[in-house]
C-alpha cells in the first residue's frame, strides 16, 4: 500500500469499526432509559426488535442537552426517544410535512399524528411544526439533523432540489454537528430508480448527495441490515414490511 493511500484506508477502517462497535451492548445509560421509558406506546415498543433503537441511538451519538431537528417524524417513534435522550435541557424540533396536494380533503395534516406528544407534559421539550418540504426553513444552530426511512421520499417531492435540501441541513447544524440518515436499501447501483416505486434508495446515491452538500461520512453501521431482503419488494408489502434491509449513516459537518 502506498503512503498516500494510508489515510483513506484508515478512514475506511474507522467507519467499519464504528459500525461494529455499536452492534455490541455498550449502550449509554440515558439511551437505555429512553428505550425503557414506560410512557412509550405499545405500538412503538412492539417495533423495537426490528428497529433496534438502543443501538441505533448509541451509534448516532446524540447526548443529553443537545438540540435535534427531526425531519418527517411520522407517528413519533423516534420523536419520543429523542426527547428523553436529550432531556429537559435539550430540544427536539419535529418537522412534519404539509398534507399532500392529492390527499383527500378531509385527510388530517401529518402533524396531527404527533398531537399525543404535544399534549403530553413528559415530552415538553418537543416542538412540532409543519413545513413545506420543497422550501423548508430548518431550525438553526442545532446539534443534529435526523431522518429515518424518509430520505428516499425527498426525491418524490415536486420541485425539491435534494442537494439544496441537504445544504439547508448543513447550514442548520452547528460546526461539528451530525446528520443521521436511516433508509430502506435499494439494489446496489440502482441510484434513484426505486424512490417512487419501491420507496427504496441506493445507499451510494445518498452518500454522494449528502457529501456533495459539504458533509463528511463519519461512520456507517450494519445494525439494521437484512441480507434476506432481495430489494425487489415495495417496503409496504407484507413480505418485507418492518423487515427491510436498511442502511444507517452518520455524516458530520466539519468543525
Amino acid at each position: 500500500m502506498s503512503r498516500s493511500s494510508l489515510p483513506a484506508a484508515a478512514a475506511l477502517i474507522a467507519c467499519a469499526l464504528a459500525g461494529m462497535a455499536w452492534s455490541a451492548d455498550k449502550i449509554p445509560a440515558y439511551v437505555a432509559a429512553a428505550v425503557a421509558d414506560k410512557t412509550r406506546p405499545e405500538a412503538d415498543t412492539q417495533r423495537d426488535a426490528d428497529r433496534k433503537p438502543a443501538a441505533t441511538l448509541a451509534f448516532a451519538g446524540i447526548t443529553p442537552g443537545q438540540s435535534v431537528a427531526e425531519l418527517i417524524p411520522g407517528g413519533g417513534y423516534y420523536t419520543r426517544l429523542l426527547s428523553v435522550v436529550v432531556g429537559p435541557k435539550g430540544k427536539v424540533y419535529a418537522l412534519a410535512p404539509l398534507k399532500r396536494p392529492d390527499a383527500a380533503p378531509d385527510a388530517p395534516e401529518p402533524a396531527a399524528r404527533l398531537q399525543p406528544i404535544v399534549e403530553d407534559a413528559h415530552y415538553a421539550n418537543v416542538a412540532v411544526s409543519s413545513i413545506r418540504v420543497a422550501s423548508a426553513t430548518l431550525p438553526q444552530n442545532v446539534d443534529a439533523v435526523w431522518t429515518s426511512l424518509n430520505y428516499h421520499d425527498f426525491h418524490n417531492v415536486k420541485d425539491l432540489d435534494v442537494v439544496a435540501f441537504d445544504k439547508a441541513a448543513f447550514a442548520a447544524l452547528k460546526p461539528g454537528g451530525s446528520f443521521i440518515v436511516i433508509d430502506h436499501a435499494a439494489e446496489a447501483g440502482s441510484g434513484l430508480r426505486d424512490t417512487g416505486t419501491l420507496h427504496r434508495i441506493d445507499e451510494a446515491a445518498v452518500k454522494q448527495e449528502v457529501e456533495s452538500a459539504g458533509f463528511k461520512l463519519e461512520a456507517e453501521s450494519d445494525l439494521l441490515r437484512n441480507k434476506d431482503d432481495a430489494h425487489t419488494d415495495k417496503v409496504f408489502d407484507s413480505a418485507v414490511r418492518g423487515h427491510t434491509d436498511q442502511f444507517l449513516l452518520r455524516f458530520r459537518k466539519p468543525q
